[in-house]
């Protein structure tokens, strides 16, 4: 159960520093967390002291950011304009389509001739050896 009174210890120190900057000390109270109660043998007394030490922070007041540039907005399209881009943009990728369909069929008849060519050219295998 080490790590519960690390935890305290460690939140006990956060209120501490947390006090020293904002200056309020009776505001803020660390939350009580009920602890089990560690089963000692009769006759052995066991004594833990912890400390915390508050640290003192200086802050530096924020700099000056420079206000962002201004956002540029293009001006509106009219309906006519709209039109003949997408009309341009359509044309485009038509012509970019039939490209490609264009290569791809020259590609697979290129292939089929030679594979083709590959066929005819095989000899027929010697018989095999037993």
């Amino acid at each position: 159960m080490k790590w519960i009174r690390e935890r305290d210890a460690l939140i006990a120190q956060t209120m501490a520093f947390v006090q020293s900057v904002t200056g309020k000390k009776d505001d803020v109270h660390p939350p009580e967390i009920p602890t089990p109660t560690p089963v000692v043998p009769v006759g052995i007394v066991t004594v833990e002291t912890l400390t915390v030490e508050a640290l003192a922070v200086e802050i530096e007041p924020p700099q000056a950011v420079p206000p962002p540039a201004p956002v540029v907005i293009p001006p509106a399209r009219t309906s006519g304009d709209f039109r003949s881009e997408m009309q341009t943009r359509i044309a485009n990728f038509r012509k970019h389509q039939e490209r490609f369909e264009r290569e791809r069929e020259e590609y697979c008849a290129s292939t089929l001739t030679k594979l083709r060519a590959a066929i005819g050219d095989i000899s027929p295998r010697p018989p095999a050896e037993k």
